[in-house]
């Protein structure tokens, strides 16, 4: 009979308590038989856990019992997982194209003639926006105050016989609104414009500017909005790239700020999936004609 593997058995030996306890086998659990950690506990029955009992195909999950991961709780023992209701998962659940809901608008077709002529052929057109409207309150104002004092010190003029005056009252109120008409001129033209390469802002009724900046070069972007850009929707861009000078840094009163965020940011990060909505909203109009 050959000798027992392992040192000798000895009695004295400070150790054997500790490599005891060490070696000592961990009880299998149940957790049909309660809560509680150690609780039911039953070595002869076989492993309730595995490695991968937690992911529903454990030894359990072919006897009619759950198959759901149990959870280890320090204080309570192990506790089944949080259920998830199907409301809270609706907004993770992708469409029939396979993509998740975005809070996106739909892409526009084609570009204005005033930004066709900016966009090289292989460039895809993703969007073009105007100034939001407060852009032209100024201006506005600046009109209607001049109609108002002017109109009242024509009419005061005329009365007074000055005839001079008067006609030097209604050719500034002229020049006023002239200016005021080409600050509208301005703001129809001003146009921020968004590709699948780069974003481009272009204004100047007669000396053109335009100003670009690469998609791949934009190292940092963000928006602010003060409390009036809240309540009314608009909002001013940011946008750095490797801290260097550029022509394109800093975009004022944009409307919608947060969907024109996403727009941004998902080309320039989720450029296929842009791909895969564009070509779904196509096919779908597609059929609506065809219908």
């Amino acid at each position: 009979m050959g000798s027992p593997s392992g040192p000798p058995f000895d009695p004295d030996d400070p150790d054997r308590e500790r490599r005891e306890r060490d070696t000592e086998p961990i009880p299998r659990i149940d957790p049909d038989d309660g809560p509680g950690y150690g609780s039911g506990a039953r070595p002869s029955d076989g492993p309730a856990f595995s490695d991968d009992a937690g992911y529903g195909d454990g030894p359990y999950a072919d006897e009619g019992r759950s198959g759901r991961a149990w959870v280890r709780d320090p204080e309570g023992g192990y506790q089944p997982p949080p259920q998830i209701s199907e409301e809270e998962l609706a907004g993770l659940r992708a469409d029939a194209s396979g993509m998740t809901p975005r809070r996106v608008l739909p892409l526009e077709d084609e570009p204005s003639s005033l930004v066709a002529r900016y966009l090289f052929p292989t460039e895809r057109y993703r969007g073009e926006w105007k100034r939001h409207w407060i852009h032209l309150v100024t201006p506005i104002v600046i009109g209607v105050a001049a109609t108002f004092v002017l109109g009242y010190l024509s009419g005061f003029l005329a009365g007074q016989n000055v005839g001079a005056l008067t006609t030097v009252a209604v050719l500034l109120w002229f020049a006023v609104m002239g200016w005021v008409a080409w600050r509208v001129a301005d703001w129809w033209y001003d146009r921020f414009i968004l590709t699948n390469k780069r974003v481009m802002v272009v204004n100047g009724i007669i000396t053109r500017r335009v100003a670009m900046m690469p998609l791949v070069r934009v190292t940092d972007m963000k928006y602010e909005q003060t409390p009036a850009g809240r309540a009314l929707n608009y909002g001013t861009f940011v946008l750095e790239s490797a801290g260097q000078e550029q022509a394109l840094r800093e975009v004022k009163n944009l409307p919608n700020p947060n969907e024109l965020y996403l727009r941004v940011v998902e080309e320039m990060y989720e450029p296929q999936a842009v791909e895969a909505r564009l070509g779904k909203e196509q096919d779908e109009a597609k059929a609506d004609d065809g219908a």
